[in-house]
């Protein structure tokens, strides 16, 4: 049996664990919420439970796919086990339309189709606020080579492709996203979690938004939302 061991990173959402392997972590889902930068803070009741099991069900799609990542199995509704990453500390953004920031920084209008997918950089460091970085400062901050930059680029399209596909077919649009990489026995994989924290999704034809957006701006029905997204990606 699997022995959990001294607790070793807390963030925002997520409790990480050593375990009896030294290259396999418990990643531990908490129900606490946060937006724009940690400035509100809450809890979505439930929602540790849901995102567990959304990014349980994407990551497998997304191992059948090619991709590699960090999960390796659930373990219960809570907690999965992943591989040990050294994360990189930097923060992926796929924008396939315009929303939240992309508004605010270009004064473009929320749900602007874009004439192609927006790859943006952020600096990890929540005392920055997680500000926008580009290649250039990548590599200048010595936070990943070039090969590295290239992998996590060359994933973050297929994921987008492969996400959007996935999520079309359960009458989802997949807005924007965010993912982080680590390095793993020297490889670059995907890590951290895929679910309506991480994702802007929004109905099609609606336009109903089924994502953090509904905590971030209090529009209600927040733990409906989680639980419309986990019961499509189960089906």
């Amino acid at each position: 049996m699997m022995k959990k061991g001294k607790q070793i990173y807390e963030g925002k959402a997520k409790i990480l664990y050593e375990t009896d392997k030294a290259d396999e972590l418990i990643q531990y889902f908490k129900d606490d919420a946060t937006a724009f930068n940690a400035q509100k803070k809450g809890e979505i009741h439930g929602k540790g439970v849901m995102n567990n099991k959304i990014s349980t069900k994407i990551f497998e799609f997304l191992g059948s796919q090619g991709i590699p990542h960090h999960f390796i199995k659930n373990i219960d509704d809570r907690e999965m086990l992943v591989k040990r990453v050294q994360i990189v500390q930097v923060e992926v953004i796929v924008r396939n339309r315009a929303a939240g920031s992309l508004c605010r920084l270009l004064g473009l209008q929320e749900g602007m189709t874009l004439k192609q997918p927006v790859l943006e950089f952020c600096y990890k460091r929540d005392d920055l606020g997680d500000p926008l970085i580009n290649e250039d400062h990548i590599r200048a901050l010595d936070l990943a080579n070039n090969d590295e930059v290239a992998k996590i680029k060359k994933y973050t399209l297929q994921i987008n492709d492969l996400m959007s596909r996935f999520f079309k077919n359960l009458n989802l649009e997949l807005i924007d996203f965010k993912l982080e990489f680590g390095r793993y026995k020297g490889d670059i994989i995907l890590a951290d979690e895929i679910s309506p924290d991480t994702c802007r999704l929004w109905e099609v034809g609606t336009g109903k938004k089924l994502d953090k957006d509904r905590f971030r701006h209090d529009l209600g029905n927040i733990e409906e939302a989680y639980q419309e997204v986990l019961s499509r990606v189960s089906r």
